[in-house]
């Protein structure tokens, strides 16, 4: 992930800090009213505006030769509900191919997860811990679906654990402002697609624009 900001005249650091505030729910305004903390930095709605239009032209999952699919699905709290965060997984690197929200846990919505899969992707053999929902998906999908092997439960249980860990950690210091029955959801979303986009980044590269180590400093 690669995005050139206003001639090279704002810190990275400081982008990704905008981006991190306004897609945890605060307004274009608000957030360019944020930056007065950082004296060199000051920026008007507008410049947000304008990074925020070449963050969304970013790839967050991009098209590589995938050899399978590692989904898994964990239940994560956002105010006084529970939803289910479905994610998907890369071999080896472990890097995020997908992530879905969802009220419900069943194989209805475990098909259009992994249809969704399968549109960027294609066909390929999928492995989980086994629930149910996964097989009968999968039948009708027509993937092949397996137990994974200790290799790939160490690795999805890793990113399971991350992930979850820090969007707990988002809900416990920004808890949705919005009354629980008016919640799209939409601005969490957002959020976690911010996330993994670092995540992806950080993964897949040896970051060579800039250190995601101080990035996560920030986003923690």
């Amino acid at each position: 992930m690669k995005i050139k900001f206003e001639r090279n005249k704002t810190s990275n650091y400081i982008v990704m800090y905008s981006l991190y505030l306004y897609f945890l729910g605060l307004s274009l305004r608000n957030t360019s009213k944020a930056l007065v903390i950082f004296r060199d930095y000051k920026r008007s709605y507008v410049s947000v505006w304008n990074w925020i239009q070449r963050f969304g032209s970013c790839q967050i999952y991009k098209r590589k030769r995938i050899t399978a699919f590692i989904i898994d699905e964990t239940v994560i709290h956002i105010g006084k509900q529970h939803f289910w965060l479905w994610f998907c997984i890369k071999p080896v690197h472990s890097s995020v191919l997908g992530i879905y929200l969802s009220e419900e846990r069943n194989m209805l919505v475990d098909e259009k997860f992994i249809r969704s899969l399968v549109q960027k992707y294609g066909k390929h053999i999928v492995y989980t811990d086994g629930g149910t929902w996964y097989d009968d998906a999968c039948n009708v999908i027509g993937l092949k679906h397996y137990l994974h092997s200790s290799i790939e439960k160490s690795l999805i249980e890793r990113v399971n654990q991350y992930l979850k860990d820090r969007i707990e950690c988002f809900d416990d210091y920004y808890p949705c402002m919005q009354k629980e029955t008016e919640c799209n959801l939409i601005h969490v979303h957002n959020w976690i697609q911010f996330f993994v986009s670092i995540y992806n980044h950080r993964i897949e590269n040896n970051n060579h624009d800039f250190d995601l180590e101080e990035v996560n400093i920030i986003l923690n």
